[in-house]
């Protein structure tokens, strides 16, 4: 079983020390991605899908401070990113190499001072031994494919002479140029029209059916999880509340967030013009949360003495299907 994981989170907790008390923005998440796998995570803003991502490459900012374990088995032994110092040599060769990230805001992931093709070709240089020329022949290459238009032209572009989705799909070159065994995508089609949303996530089904690659893929729209992902992971409040395959989520989703989610989705052919179904509330923010379920605020089901008690465990449902809720204890 373990030759089929490629990455393993163990009781992940990534917290924030601050004046007014501790943040707790991952609060003991476990996840196991599979060998050419996608796993969508979903959730609200404020969910903790971002910093789950940023704390697997150690990228979380001061005064963070990351606990637990994050097994990587993509070489000879596997390596836990967790006890491994965020500027060392170890974490920065698995970086883009063997874990390529697509950040969400690309108006300030590139250097306003260096062009797009200098940054991506830098990149690929970093890792590889690459004669330059070489290495800016990859980068047109992956700009095409990405369908930036005129790459031979665009690859001497600034930052400040592309538009956001133009950048958000140079980010996406950047990220698939070393060909990494894992890919995390953090809304990476946000800023992009349908066409080329679609596009981009033809290119990276094939290009993970090509290398054998996994995919963390994170979001908001559950449609584009819905043809994305073969395992799902719902997340709230820095704890994953329900996990399984794309098909027991969607088909048969049991956790009271899930359904409010699902129930959210506008629905093409539906009669009338009623209003969308939406969840009430927000979700808190994670200062010193206490021990209670962190959705019973918001929750339809809240049950007095029970859901406000202590954080209900992650339940077997079925096989390969778990949900943090004691409706189903």
């Amino acid at each position: 079983m373990m030759n089929d994981v490629l990455l393993e989170i163990k009781n992940l907790r990534t917290y924030f020390k601050l004046h007014e008390g501790i943040l707790k923005a991952i609060d003991g998440v476990s996840l196991a991605i599979g060998r050419n796998r996608v796993l969508g995570i979903v959730g609200e803003s404020g969910c903790g899908k971002s910093v789950t991502a940023r704390s697997i490459l150690k990228l979380v900012p001061a005064p963070g401070k990351i606990e637990g374990e994050i097994w990587f088995h993509g070489g000879e032994k596997p390596v836990n990113l967790a006890a491994l110092p965020p500027t060392g040599n170890a974490i920065r060769d698995i970086r883009g190499r063997e874990i390529a990230m697509i950040f969400q805001e690309p108006m300030a992931a590139f250097s306003p001072v260096h062009t797009i093709g200098d940054q991506i070709s830098e990149a690929i240089q970093t890792h590889q031994s690459l004669p330059k020329p070489e290495a800016r022949g990859r980068t047109i290459e992956m700009l095409k494919q990405v369908g930036i238009p005129i790459p031979e032209r665009r690859v001497d572009n600034y930052p400040h002479q592309m538009s956001g989705g133009m950048l958000q799909r140079a980010m996406i070159a950047m990220a698939l140029s070393l060909r990494p065994k894992l890919l995390i995508a953090d809304e990476p089609t946000t800023a992009l029209d349908v066409t080329i949303q679609a596009q981009i996530l033809r290119l990276m089904k094939r290009l993970q059916a090509e290398l054998g690659m996994s995919i963390i893929f994170i979001t908001h729209d559950l449609g584009v999880i819905a043809n994305m992902a073969d395992d799902v992971a719902v997340m709230y409040l820095g704890r994953v509340v329900e996990y399984g395959t794309v098909r027991q989520i969607f088909e048969n989703p049991q956790h009271p967030y899930t359904q409010a989610l699902m129930q959210s989705i506008p629905k093409l052919g539906s009669k009338g013009r009623g209003r969308l179904a939406s969840i009430e509330g927000t979700v808190p923010v994670p200062l010193d949360p206490p021990r209670r379920c962190g959705f019973a605020d918001r929750c339809v089901h809240f049950i007095p003495g029970r859901c406000d008690a202590d954080v209900p465990p992650l339940i077997d449902t079925e096989a390969g299907h778990q949900v943090r809720c004691i409706l189903y204890e």
